[in-house]
């Protein structure tokens, strides 16, 4: 089946997926702790018996059962060499399974591998995209008739899997997420975000599953279908389990769960199907319901949309005017060249957080230069500011390797700066533009270099957006430079660059322009520069490349929009306007106010900003002066990491946030406990001993509980994933142990938690049990016993200080 033929089948009907496999194949004996994949090769009537019922159920895509099938999951049970028969052997069952029924199409599924991506982890990019594709090649030649990236948590790893995909192969390619309560990933990206990114990176289909129930998931599908000019799906869990008799189960009941998915169609999802806990019944009565639902149209309307990990920004012709911050970039600054040159990324990261704490909407980043390797630098800046800076960014080089190398790794949409009519930029640029599903700037010039007049500027414009627009792109992807020339040696330069502005405006294209241009040689610049901009937002211009730290020129923008009558132009105005000659302190990243961090201590803003890069110096620094070690950790560290938890939980500070100033903090701690003298008085930090329970391979999460206990100072045992009870409750008895972490990430093993908790409580051992994972609830926690629960890693060293009865 190729991309056309699958967005065909979307007129046709509402196409209906399969339902879970791992619950029903635990509820056909598969045993905890054992590979899926070998254990359905194994027994694979019961496969072929499950498939076969969800295609006479009315499933019309059944997804191959090859979900872990990859290098790094067989590893864990030494079958990575098995990797290529496996996944063979598991797609002809499912073909097997069409061709008895006789109608189908067959899903080769990935997933996650379980190990994160650098910088939070130690595994490479283009080593995860080499996994997935070593997997995805062996889906082809079985004869896969599409992809499916599922149940995938993290939107750098799904860029991967669709990038190792779109390299390989001209498979339609569907890919879903699963969010958590708040509407986000575990990594922090939002439903808009995610189908920005995806769509525009060439996904056939857009979805969710997992997580939840139809009822919850419904806001996550409209949200999609808001921005999605490609079909969107949703795959829900039959409600979430419950405790019924010891055991998880889920009681949703196949008539209800159709009743409920009535909603997800309403909000926009033209193909359904079922997670954990449906069953072919469950599949045979959506898709009874299916048949009398009108089809959800597809949009053909593309939004200006561009994004970071975490959060997305929308460029309107007409809306709010942007900034595009232009700090981060060598040309005429001598301390950032330095320190580009030494491998010092201080000044850059200062620079990024201070550009978002002014106003500014996206970065511009620009590291050519000198002495330096540009594609190394880049990658470097880019890994760094992402994850620490939630703005989408602008890659700013005119090189195509280094474009590409910033393109490939970042895990959104970004903006391109930019493409011209040069040869080079034509040929090599674009096309990487159009891989990578990222925007670009029109800049009209040619190889004949600046165009002499407006007509040619205006040629120059047709003849890129001609070429891009046969290479796939529609004006949304567009934004034009307006090439603004210096007023001083060109007097009608300002005149003919906003003749430009408007000129595209007036054609439906957004725009831009390099601000301070327009001004050199001339004294006192801040004021032409902001006559100019006032003049150029008048004509429409969309954003400029400028520094959002002149007030002046921030003032003035926020001005313009409200006398423009701007959408709530007048309420950014007085939010946002600033007395001239007024300065602010430097900001704590993503949402840490000034006020909050006023007289802080260089340590305490290295946690709280997860400044990896200098926390040791640092801290050596202040152990020269003679201060206390204890000090330290109390008056700045502890402090630090509280304020991290408050920021994670008020949902300014995403997953990366959180695990840069959690390792920062440790970092400090290691440098910092050798140096402690404890006297034997009674009050050294209780044991903890955490672990992921018997048949979880899953560890993301129980790995950052280790990191913030310890980083409070409490001994922690860390067992590692798929531990037994009785290994977990010795462990804790060895040990002295005062409290239990468990982790679980799967509706099938959360129930071995309760076998923890019996066994401590038939021991009659005063340790404490908290529990916590994706899957788990607080409810749940209640239900079997335990002590405590954690909803996340921050939360859950208040909880065990609580039960301990620590301050």
């Amino acid at each position: 089946m190729n991309k056309h033929e699958f967005r065909q089948l979307f007129n046709e009907k509402i196409l209906i997926l399969d339902g879970a496999t791992g619950t029903n194949l635990m509820n056909a004996g598969m045993p905890l702790g054992v590979c899926p994949e070998k254990y359905i090769l194994e027994h694979k009537e019961v496969m072929l018996e499950l498939q076969t019922s969800y295609l006479n159920a009315g499933t019309d895509i059944l997804y191959a059962p090859t979900f872990t099938c990859n290098r790094l999951k067989l590893r864990e049970y030494g079958l990575e060499t098995d990797l290529y028969q496996m996944n063979m052997d598991l797609v002809a069952l499912s073909k097997q399974a069409v061709a008895e029924c006789g109608h189908g199409y067959v899903a080769g599924d990935l997933t996650m591998t379980g190990e994160m991506l650098y910088p939070m982890g130690k595994l490479q990019f283009e080593e995860l995209v080499d996994i997935y594709k070593e997997q995805i090649k062996v889906l082809v030649e079985a004869g896969c008739d599409l992809l499916v990236v599922e149940t995938m948590m993290s939107l750098a790893e799904t860029r991967a899997a669709v990038i190792a995909a779109n390299e390989i192969c001209d498979l339609p390619i569907m890919a879903s997420l699963t969010f958590n309560e708040d509407g986000r990933t575990l990594y922090g990206t939002d439903p808009v975000t995610a189908v920005n990114v995806l769509q525009n990176l060439g996904v056939d289909a857009i979805g969710v599953n997992c997580s939840t129930g139809p009822d919850k998931m419904t806001e996550l599908v409209a949200a999609m279908k808001e921005v999605a000019f490609v079909p969107v799906f949703a795959k829900p869990n039959a409600g979430m389990p419950e405790l019924v008799d010891g055991k998880s189960v889920y009681a949703m009941t196949p008539e209800t769960f159709a009743e409920d998915m009535k909603m997800i169609i309403e909000a926009g999802a033209g193909m359904v199907g079922g997670c954990c806990g449906t069953t072919p019944a469950h599949i045979k009565a959506l898709s009874d319901m299916a048949k009398t639902m009108d089809i959800p149209e597809i949009s053909d309307k593309k939004e200006r949309l561009l994004s970071s990990e975490r959060m997305t920004r929308q460029i309107n012709l007409d809306g709010s005017f942007m900034v595009v911050g232009e700090r981060i970039n060598p040309t005429g600054k001598k301390k950032l060249q330095a320190e580009l040159r030494e491998g010092v990324l201080d000044t850059v990261m200062t620079m990024a957080e201070e550009q978002m704490e002014k106003g500014a909407s996206i970065l511009d980043i620009n590291v050519g230069m000198n002495g330096i390797d540009e594609k190394e630098m880049m990658v470097r800046v880019v890994y760094e500011v992402s994850q620490a800076v939630n703005l989408p960014l602008c890659i700013d080089s005119s090189n195509p390797a280094v474009i590409e190398a910033a393109l490939r790794i970042y895990p959104g949409r970004a903006l391109v700066n930019s493409v011209s009519l040069e040869k080079v930029k034509m040929q090599e640029i674009l096309p990487l533009v159009r891989k990578y599903g990222a925007m670009f700037i029109l800049l009209p010039l040619s190889d004949e270099g600046l165009p002499k007049d407006s007509d040619e500027k205006e040629s120059i414009i047709h003849t890129v957006l001609d070429a891009a627009y046969k290479m796939g792109f529609q004006k949304e992807d567009v934004v034009v430079d307006g090439l603004v020339a210096t007023v001083g040696a060109e007097k009608a330069a300002a005149v003919n660059c906003l003749k430009t502005i408007r000129y595209c405006h007036d054609m439906g294209l957004a725009t831009i322009c390099g601000l301070s241009n327009i001004s050199f040689g001339l004294p006192e610049r801040m004021f032409v520069n902001a006559a100019f901009l006032t003049m150029a937002i008048q004509n429409g211009l969309t954003m400029a490349i400028a520094n959002p730290s002149q007030t002046m020129l921030m003032n003035m923008a926020y001005a313009s929009d409200m006398l423009l009558n701007k959408d709530e132009g007048d309420i950014r105005y007085i939010q946002n306007v600033k007395p001239l000659g007024i300065t602010t302190a430097a900001p704590v990243q993503n949402g840490g106010s000034q006020e909050d961090e006023k007289e802080k201590s260089v340590i305490y803003t290295d946690v709280v900003k997860g400044n990896k890069r200098n926390i040791t110096e640092d801290v050596k620094k202040e152990l020269e002066q003679g201060i206390d070690p204890q000090k330290i950790i109390d008056d700045e560290l502890i402090p630090a990491i509280n304020r991290v938890g408050k920021l994670f939980e008020q949902k300014k500070y995403f997953l990366p946030q959180l695990i840069a100033s959690a390792e920062t903090m440790e970092l400090a701690i290691n440098h910092i406990t050798p140096l402690i003298v404890r006297e034997d008085d009674g009050k050294s930090m209780p044991a903890i001993v955490v672990a992921t329970v018997e048949g979880d391979i899953h560890d993301i999460g129980k790995n950052l509980v280790v990191l913030m206990l310890r980083n409070y100072g409490f001994p922690v045992i860390d067992l590692g994933k798929d531990v037994p009870a009785d290994v977990i409750v010795d462990a804790a008895i060895e040990n002295d142990a005062k409290v239990i972490g468990l982790s679980a990430l799967m509706t099938t093993t959360m129930m071995k938690m309760v076998d923890v908790v019996e066994l401590v409580k038939a021991k009659n051992l005063d340790i404490k049990v908290v529990i916590g994972g994706a899957v788990i609830t607080e409810s749940f926690a209640e239900e079997i016993h335990a002590d405590g629960y954690s909803e996340d890693a921050a939360e859950c060293v208040q909880v065990v200080k609580r039960l301990l009865g620590i301050e």
